[in-house]
Order: C-alpha cells, then structure tokens, then sequence
C-alpha cells in the first residue's frame, strides 16, 4: 500500500476527587454534554450507532474529524483520532484528545474536582482500560491465517519500545478466586458478548514491568473482548464488503503519553503491513507461545527479554525485532522521508535497547517512568510495593499538563516532545488535510451553524435533512468540495 490510513482510540480512566462533582458516571456524562452543547466541539449522534454500546446522544463527531464519546462498557469517555496518513499528524491529534478532555473539564470548573487519565490500568481495582490502533490494511481473507504468523510476533515483542510501563503486576484467576479484587457492574451492558469470566488479583512478586495491559491478555484474537481480551479483535467495516481493505484492530496497545513512543509505535507497526502484503516479511519469527512470550517479556526484571521461538530456539526480544527492521531496510528504505525517520528511529532504539535500555527514558514511557520512580525510591526511602507508588504510576498519565508527572518531564527537558502547544491547540478543531476527516470536519462545522438539522454521520457517510447523503468510502479522498455542496441543502 502506497500510503496506509491510522487512527488511535483511547478509554480514559476518570477520578473524582472532590465528590462535590458527581460519581464518575455523571461527571463522564456532565464532559460529554459540555463538549457538544456548550463548547461545541462537535455535533451529537441523533440516532444510536449501536443500541447497547453507542445509543443515541452517547457522543459525536467533532469539528477535527474525530470522535468523542462514552463507551458504554465501563462507563468511560473515548476518543478516536481522526484517519490520518502522516506520523507527525496521528502524534498531535492524539495528543489533541488529552488536550480536549481537560478544556472541557476547565470549562466546567472541575479541573481541581476531576481528572483524567490515559493509564490502561486501574492498580487496585483491577480493571484495565485500552488504547486500540486501527490501520488499513490490504489483504484478503488469508490474514487471519497465513498473515498473523508474521504479525504477532512483532505485536507481542514491540513493548521493548511501545510499552507504556507499570507499578505490580495482576494475575487472572479462573473460574473463581477468593483474593478477586474485581467487582461486578450493576450495568446489563458490561455482559453483552461475554463469554468469559475470570477473577484479578494482585501479583506481589512484581515490582515494575513494560506493559500494562499484558497480564490482562488471554487470547491472540477475539470478537468478544470483554473478559476474553486479545492483541487483534476483527472488525469486519462495511469498507471491507467493498474491496479485500480491512480495518485491523489492534486491541493490545497502551495510551502512550510519549509522543516519541506513539510515533515509533504507528509507524513501525505500518512498515510491518507493508512487508506482510508486499510479501517480504521476515519467515523465521513464529513464537513458541505467544501469550506466555507476553507477559514474560514484560514482567522480565533483568530486561534480558529472552523469546521462544517455534521449534524451541530463543532469541532476545530485541534481536527478534532486528530481524523485522533488517527487512524493512531491504524492501522499504527511501520509499519516503516518514519511512526513513521510522527505520532510523528503530535502529536507534534498538541499539541504545541492547546497549543500556535505561538510555532511552528521554524518550520512551516505561524506561522514563522506571527512572522516576528509582529516583523517588532512593531518595524517599520508599518500595515498590508502597501505594504512593502506584499514585505516581497514574499522576505520569493525568493528561492535565499542570499536575502530569509526564508533562513535567518534557517541561524540565528530560524527555523529547515532537509537538507544539500552537500545534495540538489547532488539531483540537482542524482535521487533517488529505483523508475523508476533511470532509467530515466541514459538515460538522456547517452543522453546528444549523442547530435544528437533521443528520446521521459515521465514519463513512453522512446523511442530512430527507434524501440527502454523502458516501466517504474511499478514507484516502478528503471530500472537501463534496462536503461544501453538500452542506447547501441544510436549512438555515
């Protein structure tokens, strides 16, 4: 593929410090109402994209292309990036929805009530939250079974670099646990699709580990991700009837708060595509046990990251990863200056991995958080296991750049940011200027102009007033003059 389509979501985790706000159900509800009616960041759904998790008026399409709303299955308020080609682009518009989230709770008057965070996990509660990465991709049906072979090795191994970093560790317990530290919602929704239950309870043998999320993986692919989560959940979008492009849906990802990371992770994961359907992925990288390869790579406390392969021989993670990057460089160097800053950037990484991991918490999450929290542990006499330890793991994620432990690494110089305030301000409202999001963001402006029109939008059509409708199927067109005309019929 030429040029290949991305887009991140993120669940945000919300803690109500100040009950004076509300529970945090009614303060997700109370930021929702607020982005739509007040701020008029975007226009909210009129009908329900789903009856049990999107009803109508859950959320809605913004000004930027995106999407803002509240997953029903936890309650929690999500943000999609709008589709975007270039790097540089995804970076601030996944910024942008951080950004979004606290105007809106400073609009309010609940910045000091409320926060935010993009951490995926919740320390004590045992409840994990995604960030799920979406990419075209073009192959047939064969991909869920010829293709994955190439695919999960690199998804499993890319925590090296992409791992966002976490305090303790979780273990599952099935069928029943005495020591589940999980509760069960009051909420009929939660157990739509459910086909499994496990219990959580904490794992005291583990101090710090690279993922988040990978003790709560159990499957490589699944459609019924609630207690059954996987590293690829199929989705099969009507764009998929019209042609052999898919939307992958990468379920095991972590929020990054690392700009950097975020950049590195897109952009290496859509050079791994590109091999795969060009057919000049790397043969020699099939796991033994990619689950266990998970979690073992994560909670490896010497950052040896020893892997098994089929047929019984290990490779270190990193080496495992060279091979990926080695191919890339054959098959895909001076395809474009983005392709070169990723194979640079790998390379890079991957050296300073090998060499002193440590070396790379200018610009990593889990090496920058380890050593924050190594510092602290010096210097307050304190354990990992301590529970302010854990308060620090989500402060590094509270997306409010006055408190975020994260932003006052970049403020202090110590880790890399690859975007300007100006930069993130504008992608709040503006979309970008080579996918369908273009168009999408013009309706939902002339929109907003026209309080009493009747729409439906989704992500590859729009319907206005009686017979009126634009299709976007092709996510590479940015159907801006299509969209203007559009917008013609609506009633003033």
């Amino acid at each position: 593929m030429e040029k290949r389509i991305f887009g991140i979501e993120t669940e945000f985790g919300c803690l109500v410090r100040d009950p004076i706000a509300g529970d945090a159900e009614q303060v997700v509800e109370t930021v929702k109402d607020h982005a739509f009616h007040v701020a008029r960041l975007g226009v909210i759904d009129l009908h329900a994209r789903d009856y049990a998790f999107e009803p109508a008026r859950a959320g809605g399409f913004l000004r930027n292309g995106g999407r803002l709303y509240i997953d029903a299955v936890g309650s929690h308020e999500e943000y999609a990036t709008p589709e975007c080609i270039e790097l540089d682009d995804i970076v601030v518009h996944d910024r942008a929805g951080r950004a979004i989230l606290q105007s809106l709770l400073e609009g309010l008057g609940l910045s000091e009530a409320v926060s935010f965070h993009n951490n995926a996990i919740d320390h004590f509660g045992g409840h994990t939250f995604g960030c799920h990465e979406n990419y075209l991709v073009q192959i047939e049906d064969r991909f869920f079974t010829d293709a994955l072979t190439y695919l999960l090795p690199f998804l499993v191994t890319r925590q090296v670099f992409a791992g966002t970093g976490r305090v303790g560790g979780h273990r599952l317990t099935r069928p029943s646990s005495r020591s589940n530290i999980m509760t069960l919602s009051e909420h009929e929704v939660d157990y739509v699709w459910v086909s499994n239950f496990y219990g959580v309870e904490i794992d005291p043998t583990v101090d710090f580990q690279l993922s988040q999320r990978a003790d709560h993986i159990v499957k490589t692919i699944s459609s019924r991700v609630r207690f059954n989560r996987a590293i690829i959940n199929p989705k099969w979008d009507s764009y998929y009837t019209y042609s052999n492009l898919h939307r992958l849906h990468i379920l095991f990802g972590e929020s990054n708060m690392s700009e950097y990371a975020t950049k590195l992770k897109v952009g290496t994961t859509s050079l791994v595509l590109d091999m795969i359907e060009e057919g000049c992925a790397p043969d020699d990288v099939e796991l033994q046990d990619p689950l266990e390869t998970l979690r073992s790579v994560s909670r490896d406390p010497e950052m040896r990251w020893i892997v098994r392969l089929r047929g019984g021989r290990t490779i270190p993670a990193v080496d495992l990863q060279r091979r990926y990057l080695a191919a890339a460089r054959e098959h895909l160097r001076r395809k474009d200056p983005q392709t070169d800053w990723v194979l640079r950037e790998w390379e890079r990484t991957l050296d300073d991995l090998e060499r002193d991991p440590m070396s790379t918490a200018d610009r990593l999450d889990w090496s920058a958080k380890k050593r924050l929290y190594q510092r602290y542990i010096r210097e307050e006499s304190a354990a990992w296991q301590d529970d302010v330890l854990q308060s620090l793991d989500l402060e590094y994620h509270n997306v409010n750049p006055a408190v975020s432990l994260h932003a006052g690494l970049e403020e202090a110089g110590e880790m890399v940011r690859l975007t300007s305030a100006a930069q993130v301000l504008a992608a709040m409202t503006t979309p970008p200027e080579n996918t369908r999001a273009l168009g999408r963001g013009v309706i939902v402006s002339n929109l907003l102009a026209r309080p009493h029109a009747r729409y439906v939008i989704d992500w590859d059509g729009v319907y206005i007033e009686r017979n009126r409708q634009l299709e976007m199927k092709n996510p590479f067109h940015t159907y801006e003059k299509e969209a203007e005309k559009l917008s013609r019929y609506l009633q003033p």
